[in-house]
């Protein structure tokens, strides 16, 4: 028969492990974190609130999860819009659900997450699990050295242009700077830099 200071410990340790794991949503950035140990287990695009019914920031717990959730908010009439893989953050409506992902904050206020995600999710949290919803302003930038490279590169592209239009002459010059106004780096590829219309 096993003792109860077995069990007892047994729950401890699942209790413990219960409160390593937390979610992290990256709203400027439209990403969620799933984080245990304080280590990124697995990330995901998101869609946060549109700017008429903006996500609040802060931290939550898993309030509540229902598979086949329906909303009581939008749409009002035929029983409410579908939201599989809901779990809910606050008492107001705010949840994590499965819904459409147009690369931009697009919902009324819930993390909307792809199919894929939404399942992970459900298997991996529990009620009572933290979930932080921030701007990205306490948020260190990653990779400092490769930003830095980056934008010295693209002031010694720039001032190089610049060079090559002053040995031409005026009115070519004046066309030359009106055009340059209009361009912008788009990307970086084996330390060759394209230049794009914006």
């Amino acid at each position: 028969m096993i003792s109860i200071k077995y069990l007892l410990l047994l729950l401890l340790f699942t209790l413990s492990l219960d409160a390593q794991k937390t979610l992290e949503v990256d709203l400027r950035k439209q990403r969620i974190y799933a984080k245990e140990n304080g280590r990124v287990v697995f990330t995901a695009a998101v869609s946060s609130g549109k700017r008429t019914h903006r996500t609040p920031s802060g931290t939550f717990k898993i309030l509540g999860k229902n598979r086949f959730h329906r909303s009581n908010i939008y749409p009002k009439p035929r029983g409410g819009a579908k939201m599989p893989y809901m779990q809910r953050l606050t008492h107001g409506g705010i949840a994590i659900h499965q819904g459409r992902l147009p690369g931009y904050p697009a919902s009324h206020g819930c993390i909307r997450v792809s199919k894929r995600t939404a399942q992970k999710l459900w298997r991996w949290t529990r009620i009572g699990t933290k979930v932080t919803l921030h701007n990205g302003k306490n948020v260190k930038r990653k990779n400092k050295k490769y930003h830095k490279r980056k934008k010295h590169i693209k002031k010694r592209r720039y001032i190089t242009k610049r060079r090559s239009i002053k040995k031409r002459k005026y009115s070519q010059k004046r066309r030359a700077y009106k055009k340059l106004r209009y361009f912008k780096k788009s990307g970086y590829k084996k330390g060759v830099y394209v230049w794009v219309r914006r």
